[in-house]
C-alpha cells in the first residue's frame, strides 16, 4: 500500500496544547475550509459554518463561560482566560435542517468531519491546533455570545497558533479498533 498525504497528515497530527500568538489570517482560514468543506454530506445540506473568534471575541466568549458555570473568584478567572490560551478559535457550528434522509446525527457527523478535516489542514500548514469542548459549550450565554439561530448548536473550538516548539514524536500506534462480519 502507498502513502499517500492524506495518511501521511493524518499520521503526523498533533494536539497542540500550547501555542504562540501567530495566526493564520481570513483568508488561508478560507482556503483551508475550501477543502475541509469536502466532507460527506448527505442531501448536500452543508449543515455547518464557522465561526473565527480574535481579540477581545475570546475575551467575551470567557465571559460568557463565566455566566454559564456560576464560578467566581480564582474559579472564575481561570475560565475566563481559557479562550485567551490561543490567537484564533474556530467555533464550529452544526446547523440542523429537517430533511426527510438526513437525520440529525449525520448533520452533526458533517458538521463534526469540517472540524476534523479543518484541524488535519492547520496542522498540515504548520499551525498549532487543538479541538476543546467543555460542559459549557451548549449553555444559552455561550450560544448568544456566538449569536446561534435556533437551529444552531456549537460542537466546540478550534485553538489555532504558531507552534511553540518541536512536537513531541507519538507514541506507539494502538491497533485500530476494527471487526469484520462476514
Amino acid at each position: 500500500m502507498t502513502i499517500g498525504p492524506a495518511r501521511r497528515a493524518a499520521l503526523a497530527r498533533r494536539s497542540a496544547p500550547k501555542v504562540t500568538d501567530a495566526s493564520p489570517d481570513d483568508a488561508e482560514l478560507v482556503e483551508l475550509l475550501e477543502a475541509a468543506e469536502r466532507v460527506a454530506d448527505h442531501a448536500g445540506l452543508r449543515p455547518w459554518r464557522t465561526i473565527a473568534l480574535r481579540g477581545d471575541a475570546r475575551a467575551r466568549l470567557g465571559a460568557a463561560l463565566v455566566a454559564a458555570s456560576g464560578f467566581d473568584g480564582d474559579a472564575a478567572a481561570k475560565l475566563a482566560a481559557k479562550p485567551l490560551r490561543a490567537p484564533l478559535l474556530v467555533a464550529i457550528v452544526v446547523r440542523r435542517t429537517w430533511h426527510p434522509k438526513a437525520a440529525d446525527w449525520e448533520q452533526d457527523a458533517a458538521a463534526a468531519g469540517v472540524a476534523h478535516v479543518l484541524s488535519l489542514l492547520l496542522d498540515e500548514a504548520g499551525w498549532g491546533v487543538m479541538w476543546r469542548t467543555g460542559p459549557h459549550t451548549r449553555h444559552p450565554a455561550v450560544a448568544e455570545m456566538h449569536e446561534l439561530a435556533p437551529n444552531e448548536q456549537l460542537l466546540g473550538w478550534l485553538y489555532v497558533g504558531g507552534r511553540d516548539g518541536e512536537r513531541a514524536p507519538r507514541g506507539p500506534a494502538k491497533p485500530p479498533l476494527f471487526s469484520s462480519i462476514g
